[in-house]
């Protein structure tokens, strides 16, 4: 694999996979009292001048207080599908953006961040090749969470620089997102691991309140809040049997985005856990999954 620096101090690698270079560890934010937050560009072979790309921001999950970027979790990683990889050979950009966890910052930091990921890749789209008008946003988990953020909260107010409409989405992809922390708790499986609502919960810590004690807080970090008509087409993904967070989560936003009139695609994967776990330990939820989440940036990428 070689290695050479790129800009912004960039390394550059070769991806054994795709054969399009991967420029690692660039700055897009520096948010005051954190370290200075990083993404990872993976760009699609044989990009040539004056070629543009369509481009999806990814988010990775870890209950808004581990996880790295570049990564879609343990289980998920251990499957060696390579999503994101994937994700690049069917021809798109992809920007996997680091964000501020929990223990750093409360919300609504993390969407901040999230939002100055997309401000950046569009600032930045034609040193890349990206089409600045087809760009997604895609997240596992809590990072689906914001994934599903970023695309309903463009010029709300608080929620990103005044007077500026350039964080915006044209598609959004969530893999069993939080998207009601009000309710979430109350939606846990009898056999949940976690709950919402428990002592020192993630949505607790992200918050830094309980839930159930901090309604508003809650309501203010919740995806579902901010359903509108005008919201971008939306893919949903959840397993059946998620433990972590409820697949009713995904099931009520699906319901809210199309009484609004939006455009909305959810797909349930029965037996499946959390990170597409199923009790075979196979692979079968996360290649379903994943196809899923290409064929849907695919058409959206061909209809724009």
């Amino acid at each position: 694999m070689q290695r050479t620096t790129g800009q912004n101090g960039a390394e550059h690698m070769e991806s054994t996979m795709t054969a399009g270079p991967i420029l690692r560890g660039i700055e897009f934010a520096h948010p005051e009292g954190s370290v200075p937050l990083l993404l990872d560009l993976y760009l699609p072979a044989g990009a040539s001048a004056g070629t543009t790309f369509p481009a999806v921001v990814h988010f990775h999950g870890g209950g808004w207080r581990t996880g790295e970027r570049s990564s879609l979790g343990p289980t998920v990683d251990g499957f060696g599908l390579g999503p994101i990889e994937q994700l690049v050979d069917a021809g798109f950009v992809v920007a996997s953006a680091d964000y501020r966890l929990s223990a750093v910052a409360t919300f609504p930091a993390q969407i901040l961040d999230a939002k100055a990921a997309v401000r950046w890749l569009r600032a930045h789209s034609a040193d890349y090749g990206v089409d600045p008008d087809r760009i997604y946003a895609w997240g596992d988990s809590a990072g689906g969470h914001l994934a599903s953020l970023v695309g309903l909260t463009a010029g709300v107010e608080g929620f990103g620089e005044p007077g500026t409409t350039d964080d915006d989405v044209a598609a959004v992809a969530a893999w069993y997102p939080p998207t009601d922390l009000v309710r979430m708790g109350g939606q846990a499986r009898p056999d949940a691991v976690a709950r919402a609502d428990d002592p020192g919960s993630r949505e607790a810590l992200l918050l830094g309140a309980q839930p159930s004690e901090a309604p508003d807080k809650a309501a203010a970090a919740s995806p579902i809040t901010y359903v509108h008509a005008g919201a971008p087409p939306f893919f949903l993904a959840h397993g059946a049997a998620d433990r972590f967070v409820p697949a009713a989560q995904s099931a009520t936003l699906a319901e809210a985005l199309e009484g609004a009139g939006a455009a909305v695609e959810l797909l349930l994967v029965e037996d499946a856990d959390h990170m597409w776990s199923q009790p075979d330990g196979g692979t079968a939820a996360a290649v379903q999954a994943t196809a899923a989440t290409i064929d849907f940036f695919r058409r959206q990428a061909h209809d724009s």
